[in-house]
C-alpha cells in the first residue's frame, strides 16, 4: 500500500538482468565521487535566457542553482544528427516522469538508447511532499509564446520555447527542432483532477544536478521566466515573476580514462524490419 492508502501497481516496463534497462551503479558511483575530472567549460545562463553546449562522449555537465531557487527547461540532441533527441514521454515510461540519479534520458525512434545519465543530484532525497510533489519532471513541457497568446491575448519572446529557440539558432537548428523538456528543479506533480500542477522549486543556492554524455551531445537550457515558480502566473492571484528570476549555472568536466574503464556509447536496438511493409526496388533497379 502507498502512503496515501491507494493500492500500488507494479510498473509497466521492468528491468530483467542483464537487459538495456540494467544500470551499472558502480560505474556511476565512481564518475560521482568527484576524482579525476577537470573542468572544461563554465557558463552562466542569465535570467530569462537561453544557452546551448556541446558535451563530448564520456564527459559529465552540471547545471547549478547559482544564486537560489530556479527551474530550467533542459532539451538534448545528438550533436552530430538532430533528429535523435530527448524522448521526454518514452523516458517516462522507461524510467519514471520524476528523474533523479541512475535514471537515463532516453532518445526518439529509430534510436532509442539512452544518451545521458544522471549521476548526481543533491536534491534526491526530496522524495514525495504533502501534494504529492517531484523534483525534475517530465511531465509538462516548455511554456510557449503560443499559448501565452492563445490566453492572454498578449506577446511575449521570453518563453522557454523561444529561449531554446534563439539559444539553438546558432548551431543550425530552429523551432521545429526543440522539443518536449526536463524540467529540472521543478517541483511538479498530479491533482486529485489528474491535473498537472507546479510548487515553488525547493532547490537552495549550490544545489545542483548532474549527467553523463553516453554519446556526443548538444544541449540547451532556458532560465524558465516564472523563476522558481513561488507566485501564480495564471489565472486572478497571476503576478509578474520577475522577481524570483534567477540565473543557472553549467559546468562541463572530462574524467580521467580510467574512470571510464568498462564503458562504450551504447548502441540502438538492431530491429530491421520494414514495419511489415513489402518494398519494392526501383524501376531502374529490377
Amino acid at each position: 500500500m502507498k502512503a496515501n492508502g491507494t493500492k500500488d501497481h507494479p510498473a509497466a516496463y521492468l528491468a530483467n538482468e542483464g537487459s538495456a534497462l540494467t544500470v551499472d551503479k558502480a560505474f556511476y558511483k565512481r564518475i560521482a565521487e568527484g576524482g579525476g575530472r577537470a573542468l572544461v567549460e563554465k557558463l552562466t545562463i542569465p535570467i530569462r535566457t537561453g544557452r546551448a553546449w556541446k558535451v563530448p562522449a564520456g564527459h559529465v555537465f552540471r547545471i547549478v542553482t547559482v544564486e537560489g531557487p530556479q527551474v530550467g527547461d533542459l532539451n538534448i540532441w545528438n550533436a552530430h544528427n538532430p533528429r535523435e533527441r530527448l524522448w521526454a514521454s518514452r523516458t517516462r515510461q522507461l524510467q519514471a516522469a520524476h528523474v533523479t540519479v541512475f535514471d537515463r534520458l532516453w532518445s526518439t525512434l529509430p534510436y532509442l538508447r539512452p544518451i545521458a545519465t544522471i549521476t548526481a543530484d543533491s536534491l534526491k532525497d526530496y522524495g514525495i511532499d504533502e501534494f504529492g510533489g517531484r523534483i525534475h519532471d517530465l511531465l509538462g513541457t516548455r511554456c510557449d509564446p503560443y499559448v501565452n497568446r492563445m490566453l492572454t491575448g498578449e506577446d511575449f519572446d521570453h518563453h522557454c520555447h523561444s529561449n531554446l529557440v534563439r539559444a539553438v539558432a546558432p548551431h543550425g537548428l530552429t523551432e521545429f527542432d526543440v522539443h518536449d523538456v526536463l524540467n529540472v528543479f521543478q517541483c511538479t506533480g498530479l491533482n486529485h483532477a489528474d491535473k498537472y500542477f507546479m510548487r515553488a522549486s525547493p532547490a537552495k543556492q549550490g544545489d545542483h544536478i548532474e549527467f553523463f554524455a553516453e554519446i556526443d551531445l548538444l544541449c540547451a537550457l532556458s532560465t524558465c521566466p516564472g523563476g522558481d515558480l513561488s507566485v501564480a502566473l495564471w489565472g486572478p492571484d497571476a503576478q509578474d515573476p520577475l522577481t524570483v528570476c534567477r540565473p543557472l549555472g553549467v559546468e562541463i568536466h572530462a574524467l580521467a580514462p580510467k574512470l571510464l574503464d568498462g564503458w562504450k556509447p551504447p548502441q540502438s536496438p538492431p530491429y530491421k524490419g520494414a514495419h511489415g511493409m513489402k518494398l519494392q526496388k526501383p524501376a531502374w533497379e529490377r
